[in-house]
This record gives structure tokens, sequence and C-alpha cells, in this order.
């Protein structure tokens, strides 16, 4: 895992600073937080004057949702982050000017498999820069799949975000909770869990296909899909699943279809190769009440 260090969060700031106001572009150190809390580094650092920068310790509060186990033997928890107002954080994919979250797991015991269900992010636009997240607070569900479905799970999660205001800066803790052999069910994590993004049959999509050109340094992806308007304000989201660079995507309506076009930029000297049987697409809508996503995986040539 690539955990969110001060010198890595430091290297995205310029990008960061286009989205800050003037005299704001500033990255402050991280605190950890103590709040039960294992801090995610050797050491810990005193919480700031009243009138110095914001700290970790004072924007966000975090813990882990024990949750319940399903009668198949896999376990449903949750990392539940709750925001200082007018605070956010991101996505999964957070877009051009935002930091994504890592996870580390290895700590855990009694884990065979762990997969995290995200619900529908919200857009944010400041200045012409586009970020992908959650404000205020937000519960991800973890499915888990123990070893041995007889014992107890020992969760540890090691998690390095982005928080944003008016300024910026990495956060970074260690959570861990013994999950019971049985639990009880959490209409917090329920109501999570119903807030992932709709299946693209629920959401109309009648087609859907992808075609593929070479550019200087890289690919142009086109997708489009045949589907009803699903907001006022429509943004696609394109996940290679690799380890590529892809813009912010182009979005237009040419009567029913939807169409998406970004670019895909492979890092120095690797060669430009994109599945299209894995790519991701994610459309938001905003600008309605209540806002509304739909997610489809893979996209075929025509």
């Amino acid at each position: 895992m690539i955990r969110c260090t001060l010198a890595l969060c430091l290297s995205a700031a310029p990008l960061l600073a286009q989205s800050l106001p003037d005299g704001l572009d500033r990255l402050s150190t991280p605190v950890a937080a103590e709040l039960g809390l294992r801090p995610a580094g050797a050491a810990t650092a005193a919480r700031p004057a009243p009138d110095g920068p914001p700290s970790q310790y004072d924007i966000l509060r975090a813990e882990l949702r024990p949750g319940w186990r399903e009668p198949d033997g896999r376990h449903i928890a949750a990392l539940h982050l709750e925001l200082a107002p007018h605070w956010k954080t991101y996505w999964r994919a957070p877009g051009d000017s935002g930091i994504p979250p890592e996870f580390d797991w290895s700590g855990s015991r009694n884990l065979r498999a762990l997969r995290v269900h995200w619900p529908s992010p919200e857009v944010f636009d400041f200045q012409g820069m586009q970020s992908i997240g959650y404000r205020h607070e937000v519960v991800l569900p973890v499915e888990i799949t123990p070893e041995d479905p007889s014992i107890p799970v020992e969760l540890n999660a090691s998690v390095a975000l982005g928080l944003c205001n008016k300024v910026c800066m990495p956060a970074a803790l260690t959570l861990d909770l013994p999950l019971p052999p049985q639990g009880a069910p959490d209409p917090v994590i329920s109501a999570a869990l119903a807030a992932q993004p709709m299946p693209a049959v629920q959401a109309g999509l009648t087609a859907l296909h992808c075609t593929v050109e070479r550019i200087e340094d890289g690919l142009r992806v086109t997708a489009r899909m045949d589907m009803p308007r699903l907001a006022a304000v429509e943004t696609v989201v394109m996940e290679p699943g690799g380890p590529i660079w892809v813009s912010d995507a182009t979005v237009s309506r040419d009567g029913g279809s939807l169409v998406a076009v970004a670019d895909f930029v492979p890092p120095p000297g690797a060669p430009a190769f994109l599945d299209l049987a894995t790519l991701r697409l994610t459309v938001l809508g905003s600008g309605d009440a209540p806002a509304r996503a739909v997610e489809v995986t893979g996209c075929p040539s025509p």
C-alpha cells in the first residue's frame, strides 16, 4: 500500500492548489487523532493552538461498525467517517483535483477476501476543476469473507485519505475491531448499501459500446450509452483498473445517447493498453434531488 504521507500529498500540492482560493493553497501537517484510534504514524503531534492550521483531530472522526454475519458466512461491517462542517473527502476515483483513498487490511486476522462498497458520491466543481467525493459523512460498507466462518474476524484497517475545505490536508489513521460471529443488523450500513449506484438495466441502459483511438501520449476512449437522462447534469467516470491516468470525461447528449470522451495516458515507458472488458463506467447525476448514479463494467467495441 502507498500511504498518504505528507511527502506524498505535497507531491500533489501544485494540482490541489489550482482548486483553492489565492492565499489558501497550503497543506497542513496531519495530526494523529486520539479518539480511541491508534495513530498511523510512530509519533503523535500535539493539538495546534486555536489560531493555528486545522488538524486531523479537528476535522475527522472515524470508527469501524461491527455489522452482521450473513447466512453464507460473509460478514458485513463498515468504515464510518464523520467530517467537520464544510469538509469533504474523496471517492475511489476522486477526479483531477482529489486525493484517492488508500486502504491496507493486511493486519487483519481470519480474513480471506474483502470488498469495499461505495455509496454514490457527489461531483464538486471549483473554478473549472472537478472532484468527486463526500461531504460531512460517509459510510463505506465492507464485505468480508473469513478464512474460517466459525470464528471471529479481527478487522484491522490502515487508512490514508485526503480532506479538503479551503485548505487540503492528508489524514492517516489505524482502526481495529473484533467482529462478532453473528452481530446484528445495522440500518446505517444497510442505508449505505442501498445508496450504491444502480445497475445498468434498472437505469434503462439499452445499448453500450466504446471506440478507442491512439493519441500522441496514449489512447482516447469514446463511450456511447443509450439510456434515459439520469439527471439535469451528468458526469461520466471511466476506470480502467490499472496504473493509467484518465482525464475527466467530456460529456454530451446525442438524442437518446449519452456520449463521454476521455484520454488514457500510461506511465512513462509503459505501453498504451486498455482491456475494454474490465473498463468500469459510472454515470453520476447531479442537479436534482436525490442524486442518482448508474454503474456498468465492460464496454464492448461496436
